[in-house]
């Protein structure tokens, strides 16, 4: 599981789209604010921006989705477990502008779920 970062870059390099920042951004996801995550174990801002702000996204919308092992939670919930591990998995001005922006997400992801 540890290893889909570093593969993920590998297939993305070729493709010029994926090019800089945006290739970090897939490399860098799962490390966590307090340096305690996946590849490199760097902390704080040494994780480029667009991975913390994608960190919580992807956390967010795992957490919000079904699984085959368990339901979605809802988004307060998820909300809730996002902003207890800010300053430790994630960084909390990421959590904060987050949370500041959570009824404008709730409405975007409503309306990408009703158009499916």
């Amino acid at each position: 599981m540890q290893t889909h970062t570093v593969l993920g870059e590998q297939m993305l390099g070729g493709i010029a789209f994926f090019e800089g920042e945006a290739l970090t951004v897939v490399r860098s996801h799962h490390e966590r604010w307090d340096g305690k995550g996946y590849p490199d174990g760097i902390a704080g801002e040494e994780i480029p921006l667009g991975a913390r702000v994608f960190a919580v996204a992807d956390t967010l919308d795992a957490m919000t989705s079904d699984r085959p092992y368990r339901a979605a939670l809802d988004w307060s919930t998820a909300e809730d477990e996002i902003t207890t591990l800010a300053g430790k998995q994630f960084d909390p001005d990421v959590v904060d502008a987050f949370r500041g922006s959570s009824a404008l997400l709730r409405e975007v992801r409503a309306e990408f779920a009703h158009a499916a």
